[in-house]
């Protein structure tokens, strides 16, 4: 399974982003979806996730202004991001677990400042 990320940018703080995750075969199956960021210096740290059943899961930093949706019919998982910050400034990797393997796709960058 290979997962390419895009989306990624720099904004200023307040605007929005849309990132996307297409994987190289039908998600249907996958057990759960996410997106993680990585900041520099930090750990990489979980920001959403989606489940097959369709339960979400957030950060609480990002809680009110991210959406992830799961497009099934387009193999792909989408986090929408809105009211950025400049701590929301991260590599977002894109992730997904089928048949107990986790796949990581490359990474996007997205920048928030003004």
């Amino acid at each position: 399974v290979q997962l390419q990320a895009s989306g990624g940018g720099l904004v200023q703080p307040g605007g929005s982003l849309r990132l996307s995750c297409a994987a190289s075969r039908s998600i249907f199956n996958f057990n759960t979806m996410g997106w993680y960021r990585q900041a520099p210096g930090s750990q990489r740290e979980l920001v959403a996730s989606t489940r097959k059943s369709g339960y979400t899961n957030y950060a609480d930093s990002v809680k009110g202004r991210f959406t992830i949706s799961r497009e099934n019919a387009k193999n792909t998982v989408c986090l929408q991001m809105n009211s950025l910050k400049p701590e929301d400034t991260a590599v977002y990797y894109c992730n997904a677990e089928f048949s107990g393997a986790y796949y990581w796709g490359q990474g996007t960058l997205v920048t928030v400042s003004s």
